[in-house]
């Protein structure tokens, strides 16, 4: 294997997933203390942004290959595979903990009249959203994701109270059951309003960047917090994509942003990451951070995935209009399950949750030694 150049930034990407661990002792490692093994990394060495060399690392020979590296190099590397190996611990969520072991649902569940996929079908009546809602637990989300203003490309904002207005209710009914809620929001008084009303966790697609406010006010609350990267500015969720090389900024902005937010108070153990499917990035982009979510890892947090009924899989699919888009989303979902994701945020709840019974009955009948 050639020498990596010393000044070379270093990413490693789990892969050579394995059905089963057994005999393999020094050949695998578990992934994130979830059902997946793996027997190498892809070690993306890049400079300046671009990708020089790209070596597949069996990890039987990894030692090796970590005693050829720069002693800084050598030192981010172990960090880093210390994250990807660690066991994610588990979120506490009001009355409920919430394993990362395996991969769960958080159901979308928008309150808009005008969200790309649902907009207008719960818009008005809080009670038959938090029925909805309640549906959607029934059948096997682990988490309830409410939203009360679309992200969609040219959607207008929403004044925080008319979004409270929209959100609370829903939220109060839901928590007030022992349902686990999370608010979908960019702004710190909805935050503040929904973790009264009962939501236990913030999911902020502009990665707590669009409200000055909303940073303080997560530490504070100690509460878990979904972090999504975006290209644009704090108030552009939807620049137009320009990208060296896709997989790698997207990690290193979500790795720069969770070192600006531990600083500022909050725990690693508590900030979950989303690549931010479809937020300034078109079809090649989503497709190579998908295929390459793996390495996300590498920040030692949880993964959430949402790529449900999103724009790419229409252009991959004969422009399917968003409600013909389940096969993709649940293509998309599994694909997500095989990398690790823990937390995949869908529209189509009892569909996904049966795609991942399924899935995990095959892991589960490849963990079992045969007789």
């Amino acid at each position: 294997m050639d020498t990596l150049p010393a000044s070379a930034d270093l990413h490693f990407r789990p892969t050579g997933f394995v059905d089963a661990p057994f005999g393999l002792d020094g050949q695998v490692i578990r992934l994130a203390g979830g059902l997946l093994w793996f027997s190498a990394f892809e070690v993306i060495a890049s400079e300046g942004g671009r990708r020089v060399a790209a070596p597949l690392v069996p990890v039987a020979g990894l030692d090796d290959f970590l005693a050829g590296l720069s002693d800084a190099q050598a030192e981010t590397a172990r960090e880093t595979i210390a994250r990807i190996e660690a066991p994610r611990a588990p979120l506490t969520l009001g009355e409920r903990t919430l394993r990362l072991d395996e991969p769960r649902v958080a159901a979308i569940l928008n309150v808009t009249p005008d969200s790309f996929s649902d907009g207008g079908k719960h818009e008005g009546d809080p009670q038959a959203a938090a029925d909805a809602g309640f549906a959607q637990s029934t059948t096997g989300a682990a988490l309830i994701d409410v939203g009360g203003e679309s992200t969609r490309p040219g959607a207008a904002d929403v004044w925080e109270g008319d979004e409270i207005e929209r959100t609370r209710p829903v939220i109060e009914r839901l928590a007030r059951t022992g349902v686990a809620v999370s608010i979908d929001t960019r702004k710190a008084a909805v935050m503040e309003a929904a973790l009264e009303a009962g939501a236990a966790m913030v999911n902020d697609v502009s990665g707590l960047r669009f409200d000055e406010r909303a940073v303080e006010l997560v530490a504070t609350s100690g509460c878990p917090v979904v972090i999504m990267h975006h290209a644009g500015g704090k108030g552009d969720l939807h620049a137009e994509p320009s990208y060296a090389d896709p997989l790698i900024e997207v990690y290193d902005w979500l790795a720069d942003r969770i070192d600006a937010l531990v600083a500022a108070g909050i725990e690693r153990a508590k900030i979950v990451v989303d690549p931010g499917i479809g937020f300034g990035k078109g079809v090649a982009h989503n497709l190579s951070i998908i295929n390459g979510l793996a390495l996300f890892h590498g920040l030692g947090c949880p993964i959430m995935l949402g790529a449900s009924r999103k724009r790419f899989i229409g252009a991959l699919a004969n422009e399917a209009p968003v409600e013909e888009r389940l096969g993709g989303s649940l293509a998309v979902t599994l694909a997500g399950a095989g990398q690790g994701a823990q937390l995949l945020r869908v529209h189509d709840v009892a569909e996904t949750v049966q795609a991942l019974k399924v899935w995990r009955g095959m892991r589960d009948q490849a963990l079992t030694p045969v007789a």
